[in-house]
């Protein structure tokens, strides 16, 4: 681009060397170093994609990359939006190639079959080297899923200004890997629905923070959308409609998109809590079902559970997990098991019959529940994954390599390491994202969201992974995610409720520190996330705004100590 001497006299002075540490990088990399000088994106970019037998995957993720790279035109977040870069634009090199490339000795897999192998044993680690004399650019990695993660970084770098795809940073190098195996999203389509075309918009976002785990909890009491080609009454009895149905093809779809994304799908399917909905296509293996009042049998309507201590609902129930497992790429699989009411249980005759002909105990048929419902899934190459209430509300037997989310409070999960098990950090103090809307419970017009208040991202980015555990214990966090639960969100607010929020907990598990080794620090944070944020925008997910854009153009301005 040649721009007019009287257009250059206009511009403002060449930001200062010390105001562009506000990098454009979200998750920071573990190690990165920058220069000062300005680097352009030639017209004629190429990158060269030097791996033997290249998985179509990677080809597709090298086209995202060049989309991003043309599309994203994201003017950088300063007053003028890069006005007072153009004379260092005007002088800059042209980087014409980045070239990929898998360290000696690589095995060449797809990124999506990367993507699903057992947490801590998948390589999402690479280096990137960005010359500033325009010269090749090089992209290294152990695995074409590391390669995904170096292109992902690759473009956030990038700012535009008047046709000019340019960074100010030049050179950049950066040596990357993550501190966590699991980062994830936890995302409730049971509550309400959502099409398929906002779980594939979700699924991009989640890819462009690095995210690796989408949890996806499709059934609940209220909706059973899921269609089981062995069980199809379920759904036809239990979705809110036959359009609002994920059928076999549609998850299949799903996880596809997701792997060759990086991203790995935990599907949960609650038990033996959660699952009134399952009455109306078989009232007999569900105790208190719809039964009233509500609130004595269940945390919210409406009121029913399995009848775990009955043999023919542990059969069904062990079939029907078995069964939807059996058809997915992922090692994992959720169970559930919170929110147990033992309420529903003391007068439902069916199981007091069968625990007083049996002599068990409510806790010993729970075990038999779980051991026969774990056992097919471990049949299937299934690692089980449950929520807390499971270690420490009631004495089973887990198999060991079972992971637990702590979802009640962050203080619990000293408890759960204390038992041995690996833990995936939940806990609604910090990272529920439906937190603080109010009560949507009828007729409690004083009432708020039991996990008052609001969830900010800044709250959420100080939570600690590591407190109140010993230093033996730290291997057993695998790593955490933040959530949705959707009583009060649907497609509408999908986008802005979760994003950028959903963000903070993806630098937390990925970065766990600054590139120098500093503590993460939120005054830090803010200038990169509004930058996610901006660029999220301009791919077409409507994050919500993090400050007035006045904030966001003065990086720190608006700090509290200001």
């Amino acid at each position: 681009m040649v721009l007019s001497l009287s257009r250059l006299l206009s511009f403002a002075t060449l930001l200062s060397p010390s105001a562009q540490t506000v990098w454009a990088l979200w998750p920071i990399p573990a190690s990165l170093e920058t220069g000062t000088t300005a680097l352009m994106l030639s017209p004629s970019f190429s990158i060269d994609v030097a791996v033997p037998n290249i998985p179509s995957d990677l080809l597709q993720a090298v086209a995202q990359t060049q989309s991003y790279l043309q599309n994203d035109k994201l003017g950088r977040l300063v007053v003028g939006r890069g006005v007072s870069d153009s004379y260092a634009i005007q002088n800059a090199e042209a980087l014409l190639s980045l070239k990929l490339t898998l360290m000696e000795g690589s095995q060449v897999g797809s990124i999506s079959s990367e993507a699903v192998k057992p947490l801590g044993t998948r390589s999402e680690e690479y280096t990137l080297v960005i010359p500033q004399d325009g010269s090749q650019a090089t992209l290294t990695a152990n695995s074409t899923l590391g390669l995904y993660r170096g292109l992902t970084t690759f473009t956030q770098l990038w700012y535009y200004y008047e046709g000019v795809i340019y960074t100010l940073l030049s050179p950049i190098k950066i040596v990357d890997e993550p501190a966590y195996p699991y980062r994830g999203f936890g995302l409730d389509t049971a509550r309400n629905y959502f099409p398929i075309a906002d779980l594939t918009r979700t699924l991009e976002a989640m890819s462009w923070v690095k995210l690796n785990m989408f949890h996806w909890h499709i059934t609940d009491s209220q909706s059973f959308p899921l269609q089981v080609s062995l069980y199809p009454e379920l759904a036809n009895n239990g979705a809110y409609s036959p359009q609002e149905v994920y059928t076999e093809s549609d998850v299949q779809y799903i996880v596809s998109y997701a792997a060759a994304r990086g991203i790995d799908v935990l599907l949960e399917i609650d038990t033996p809590g959660h699952t009134a909905i399952i009455g109306t296509s078989y009232p007999d293996y569900i105790a208190c079902f719809d039964a009233s009042p509500w609130a004595t049998y269940a945390n919210e309507p409406p009121a029913g559970q399995l009848r775990f201590a009955v043999p023919e609902v542990v059969n069904f129930t062990a079939s029907l997990l078995s069964s939807v497992a059996q058809t997915l790429m992922s090692k994992y699989f959720s169970t559930g098991g919170d929110e147990l009411n033992t309420n529903c249980y003391v007068n439902d005759s069916a199981t007091q019959q069968q625990l007083n002909q049996t002599g068990m105990t409510l806790n010993a048929a729970l075990d038999t529940f779980t051991q026969a419902t774990h056992g097919a899934l471990i049949a299937q190459g299934k690692t089980p994954v449950v929520w807390e209430e499971m270690v420490l509300n009631w004495n089973l037997t887990l198999s060991n390599g079972t992971v637990v989310m702590v979802w009640i409070s962050s203080a619990d999960a000293a408890a759960v390491a204390k038992k041995g098990f690996r833990i995936v950090q939940a806990p609604s103090n910090y990272f529920y994202l439906d937190c603080g809307a109010g009560e949507w419970i009828g007729d409690d017009p004083t009432g708020n969201s039991w996990c008052d208040p609001f969830k900010t991202w800044s709250e959420s980015y100080t939570f600690d992974p590591l407190a109140n555990l010993t230093e033996t214990q730290y291997p057993l966090v695998l790593g955490g995610e933040q959530l949705l639960w959707t009583e009060q969100s649907g497609p509408q607010n999908l986008d802005s409720i979760v994003w950028p929020r959903a963000a903070s907990s993806a630098e937390i598990f990925w970065s766990a520190k600054q590139p120098g080794g500093a503590p993460l620090n939120v005054s830090e944070a803010l200038p990169r996330l509004q930058d996610i944020r901006y660029r999220m925008v301009q791919r077409g997910v409507n994050a919500i705004q993090l400050q007035p854009q006045w904030c966001a153009l003065r990086p720190h301005a608006c700090d509290l100590n200001a």
